[in-house]
């Protein structure tokens, strides 16, 4: 049980949550009962409205506040080293407390107690109620709702999230001389087309290149070389804010071409200019810079 001689009780959250679930009003209300004042801080990223981050300040507030009233509720922003992100979150409890008031923080064992390194002490409390903040949002995102408040909620979070572009990766497929070069055609488009797709999370452009040359083609590449950056003006993204920017790479492989993903035929072609004629619109100005490119080389 805590001792009521605690003047401040400081906890510590993002609580990215629609509504606080059991184990933060567990942690929340162990700590507003043993304590004279409780202090809550709410943890902020430097990414608003991202998908581990979606509420900013205000939305936590608010829905602490309803529980609490009459707890202080302030944000701390996250920093680059823990211990920069300490030495601001004494200097802000140092700024609510009175001159002889003591301080106590309190955290569960997955909470910010490992990463404090301040002058406070520090009490762990033991979790007696569990819930999944990242479960919770992940079943929000599998349903809509029918209100206008929910409607609203929808348009503000797109409206503050940061503008793209969207990042993608092509892919020119050669033989070992370069002579011809390999190109994929959709199944409801008449032209062909680079292989490529999406940068994926945590991949890099090489990476991207040799997973979709595998995925579309079913190639491995060797010898793999940049061109450079393009804008495509893609019809999807037309009346969008986001647009798509994508890094042109060629290379050999290896391997017996075969269609896959939304591939749907393969075909060589002589890599001489006039090849464009057969290339969709978005990939043409890739295809006459490429053949610049090998022109000069």
């Amino acid at each position: 049980m805590l001792k009521k001689q605690i003047d401040n009780g400081v906890i510590i959250g993002r609580f990215q949550v629609d509504t606080l679930h059991e184990g933060h009003k567990a942690l929340l209300d162990s700590v507003a009962d043993s304590v004279g004042r409780l202090i809550i801080f709410v943890g902020l990223s430097p990414n608003k409205c991202t998908k581990n981050n979606p509420l900013d300040f205000m939305s936590v507030r608010s829905m602490l506040q309803e529980h609490y009233p009459d707890a202080v509720i302030q944000y701390i922003k996250d920093t680059q080293s823990n211990k920069q992100w300490s030495e601001v979150l004494d200097s802000q409890i140092e700024a609510l407390i009175g001159p002889r008031q003591n301080v106590m923080l309190f955290g569960s064992r997955d909470s910010f107690i490992p990463y404090y390194s301040g002058k406070y002490p520090v009490e762990e409390l033991v979790q007696q109620s569990f819930a999944s903040g990242s479960q919770i949002r992940r079943d929000l995102a599998a349903r809509s709702r029918n209100s206008r408040d929910w409607r609203a909620g929808v348009i503000w979070a797109m409206q503050n999230q940061w503008d793209g572009p969207e990042v993608c990766i092509d892919s020119a497929l050669f033989n070992d001389d370069f002579t011809r070069i390999l190109l994929g055609r959709k199944k409801d488009e008449t032209l062909f087309r680079l292989i490529g797709g999406f940068v994926e999370n945590k991949e890099t452009f090489e990476t991207a290149v040799a997973r979709e040359s595998m995925e579309e083609a079913n190639v491995v590449v060797k010898n793999t070389k940049y061109v450079g950056s393009f804008f495509i003006d893609d019809w999807r993204k037309r009346g969008e804010v986001d647009k798509i920017t994508t890094a042109l790479y060629y290379s050999t492989f290896e391997g017996k071409p075969t269609p896959g993903d939304d591939i749907y035929e393969l075909r060589w072609f002589d890599f001489e200019y006039g090849i464009e004629e057969f290339v969709v619109l978005n990939h043409k100005e890739m295809i006459i810079a490429l053949l610049k490119h090998l022109d000069n080389e």
